[in-house]
């Protein structure tokens, strides 16, 4: 187990090692001057070349690597101008073009709120998904498994915003048991937090929920054909007592993998829903970046959230190997 921990740790480390390189040059090394960016329209060229030299833009394509790599191990400094020199500590993602502001600072104030929304949606998915699936499984070839297999199919192919806008317009708009969200920190007032985040709770965990119900139900019905379980069956044990029991064993593992992994791209993969109810969250951070070109927070928020999916694959892994043994022997 000791080896198995050992190589996927190292793996995670090569395979975001990997992304750092791509992503900076996706960004940095293009065409274009991320100097001007920095500096505005307005700047004449010799405020332009003022800038560039205070970002480092003069050296090399890899010595500026190295040193956006260095800031990410032991921090940066940044010339400010007038001899003044701006310190951008560990992990350092550069400073925003708009506002001057560290990114990693900007991405940790944000981090709390799209954490909220993946951990609670991830409650509901699993919930709803897992019971459904062994649901269904429970009641195979009988209308209760066609009915659950219709809501299944129909929520898998309906677009996350579209599920967002009608739970906003029933819930808010026609039936008027909640007021239109807006995000509230836990540390301000955890119940308000909760209510507030309910409707984008629903949204991305009944979404997610139809596929973990598919994958549960189907991983279910093929332990159910194991030998081991006709062999509980010929011995009497009740229908119920084999899937919940037995053949449920069946479903954990790739559930908890695919948990992991959803979690992770769920950090900023929730850009749609995110945007709908007003979240400020990375997903909405990275939209906001994009439109005003601000580079280092659009490769910060990039990078962490690439690192978050990395991250939850190698945790998946573990989690997978800590469910079956077989898998850390392989």
């Amino acid at each position: 187990m000791t080896r198995f921990v050992l190589q996927r740790a190292s793996g995670a480390l090569f395979v975001l090692l990997a992304l750092s390189v791509i992503v900076y040059s996706l960004f940095y090394l293009v065409p274009g001057d991320p100097a001007r960016l920095a500096c505005g329209e307005r700047c004449n060229p010799q405020q332009i070349a003022q800038v560039r030299e205070q970002l480092g833009l003069n050296d090399s394509s890899l010595a500026q690597y190295l040193h956006f790599l260095g800031g990410l191990v032991a921090g940066r400094d940044y010339s400010a101008g007038a001899g003044l020199v701006l310190r951008c500590e560990a992990p350092c993602l550069g400073l925003s073009y708009q506002t001057d502001q560290q990114v990693t600072e900007l991405i940790l104030s944000r981090l709390p709120a799209t954490l909220s929304l993946a951990l609670g949606a991830l409650v509901i998915w699993l919930l709803v998904g897992v019971g459904t699936g062994l649901l269904s499984a429970l009641r195979r070839g009988g209308i209760t498994e066609r009915l659950l297999t219709v809501l299944t199919l129909a929520g898998t192919g309906t677009p996350v915003f579209i599920l967002g806008l009608l739970l906003l317009m029933a819930v808010c708009a026609h039936l008027r048991w909640l007021p239109f969200p807006t995000y509230v920190p836990l540390t301000e007032d955890p119940e308000q937090w909760a209510w507030n985040l309910l409707l984008p709770w629903l949204t991305l965990g009944l979404f997610e929920s139809a596929k973990y119900a598919r994958i549960t139900r189907s991983s279910t019905l093929e332990t159910l054909a194991e030998d081991h379980i006709r062999t509980f069956r010929a011995y009497g044990v009740g229908e119920r007592a084999l899937v919940t029991r037995h053949a449920a064993r069946g479903a954990v593992a790739p559930v908890i993998a695919l948990s992991a992994v959803d979690f992770g791209t769920m950090i900023g993969g929730a850009v749609l829903t995110e945007s709908l109810f007003g979240i400020p969250g990375l997903g909405k951070t990275l939209i906001d970046a994009v439109r005003a070109v601000d580079l280092p927070v659009v490769v910060g928020v990039v990078l962490t959230i690439g690192a978050a999916v990395v991250l939850a694959g190698a945790v998946a892994d573990l989690l997978y190997a800590a469910a079956d043994r077989r898998v850390a022997l392989a």
